[in-house]
């Protein structure tokens, strides 16, 4: 396929592990010549990156597509791309429902793109969702950020959640060297990037199914053993991982956590529920006490680790009862930030047939209520910044101001001072924090050595 200066857009619906695969499928369409345009409209191929977690999501999609497909019918080289999830998902039936599509591929066949579209370049028409075996990474990401990047370390799930169609859309557990994982952070940390977020669906699954069992009957592939294998990585100052699964964290995590110094404060663990009844429902394989013990153990080992976590409400068959049980959870933990849905069949999950779903009324009600008990607690949590100093790795400027420039802190705190993008991407700052709210900071830059204004 000879693309010349055809110009390409992604849109991408969804998780990390999305953002993830577009930037490496983008990496993909540059490799062959395309060139990115931020209108989709101007764009001679567009590529949805799809995500099924909920039922808006997917209709977001259609609803775009239908755009897209009217386009087609007065440019016929239009070329049209969904990718992941809800490819996966539906398969052919997407051909039936949006004819003018060209491709259609799901989340294992992202690194198969190039050589989908010269089949879709010599007339046919694909639809690439059948389970592989991942072939590994070679492709070159483009990367959204000059100063941040995704690593994949595990894909797929073998979690059996009832409420969750991500095991059915991007198949089993494949998880990736620990040599080759190093090396791809090795060649970033030489392209100055500062900062990793190691990904997988269910990460603290990682290396489960390497080969490779201790005399002891431990793995010699886990989490933590692949957090010290890449910490000295050179360049790279901060490591990050995403998403856990309460049912695997180890305190031995933790402890490693807490001894790395380049491993932030920052743990994204969803509880999706406070009640015992729901979470064996869920089949989330833990308690919500087990649960407390995670945290518990997390702060005593690092006192200002942020929380990060998600929770469904509107579960088939929750009661008010339990439902207050999620609200208890969450007023005593004050999470940094809960992610928060209101409960969605999706196809083929055991609780979409289940016959005691909630009305939309009593979900959108516990769903408001959540999310206003959410808001307190991370405000609060967020006092815990003002006027301290605060390193904070700048990533842009604020696309909202531009004297500002923006960065993290190391538990992930979205932070905006004053100074010039140009000076200091890339740079770890001291920053004196003036303003806090519930999720997001401002200060002042300081000088580390002198106490100066920078």
């Amino acid at each position: 396929m000879n693309p010349g200066s055809r110009r390409y857009h992604i849109i991408t619906f969804g998780c990390q592990m999305n953002k993830a695969d577009s930037e490496r499928m983008a990496g993909v369409l540059e490799d062959m010549g395309f060139v990115w345009t931020e209108t989709p409209d101007q764009a001679q191929l567009v590529l949805y990156n799809t995500c099924t977690i909920r039922d808006n999501a997917e209709q977001k999609v259609y609803s775009y597509l239908g755009r897209q497909a009217k386009r087609k019918q007065t440019e016929p080289d239009l070329t049209l791309v969904v990718a992941g999830c809800v490819a996966q998902q539906e398969g052919d039936a997407l051909l039936r429902r949006v004819p003018e599509l060209d491709l259609v591929l799901g989340p294992q066949h992202a690194n198969r793109l190039q050589d989908l579209l010269e089949q879709v370049a010599a007339g046919q028409q694909i639809v690439a969702t059948e389970q592989i075996q991942i072939v590994e990474d070679i492709t070159k990401p483009r990367r959204d950020s000059q100063v941040t990047a995704w690593v994949n370390v595990i894909y797929g799930c073998n979690e059996r959640c009832t409420y969750c169609v991500v095991p059915n859309v991007r198949g089993v557990e494949q998880s990736r060297s620990p040599e080759v994982i190093r090396e791809e952070m090795v060649r970033l940390g030489e392209q100055g990037y500062k900062e990793i977020t190691l990904l997988g669906q269910n990460i603290d699954a990682y290396g489960r199914d390497l080969p490779g069992v201790t005399a002891g009957g431990r793995y010699e592939h886990t989490l933590t053993d692949l957090l010290y294998f890449v910490h000295d990585v050179p360049g790279i100052e901060r490591i990050r991982f995403a998403t856990s699964h309460p049912r695997y964290f180890t305190e031995r995590l933790i402890h490693a956590c807490a001894e790395l110094p380049k491993v932030c404060e920052h743990f994204h663990i969803p509880f999706q529920s406070g009640d015992d009844e729901l979470l064996k429902a869920m089949a989330r394989g833990y308690t919500q006490a087990k649960y407390r013990r995670i945290i518990d153990k997390i702060r005593d080992r690092m006192p200002d680790a942020s929380i990060t976590a998600d929770a469904i409400v509107g579960f088939p068959g929750e009661t008010e009862a339990q439902f207050a049980q999620t609200l208890k959870l969450v007023e005593d933990i004050e999470f940094d930030q809960l992610n928060t849905a209101a409960y969605s069949p999706r196809p083929g999950t055991p609780a979409a047939s289940w016959d005691n779903q909630l009305s939309e009324t009593v979900k959108a009600d516990r769903l408001q209520r959540l999310n206003h008990l959410a808001n307190q607690g991370a405000a609060a949590r967020s006092q815990r910044y003002a006027h301290r100093i605060e390193e904070i790795l700048v990533e842009d400027q604020n696309p909202k101001d531009p004297t500002q420039v923006m960065g993290r802190t190391r538990g992930n705190r979205l932070t905006f001072f004053a100074s010039d993008i140009h000076h200091l991407r890339g740079q770890t700052i001291p920053v004196k924090i003036t303003e806090v709210r519930p999720f997001s900071l401002t200060g002042e830059p300081l000088d580390a050595k002198k106490g100066l204004n920078w």
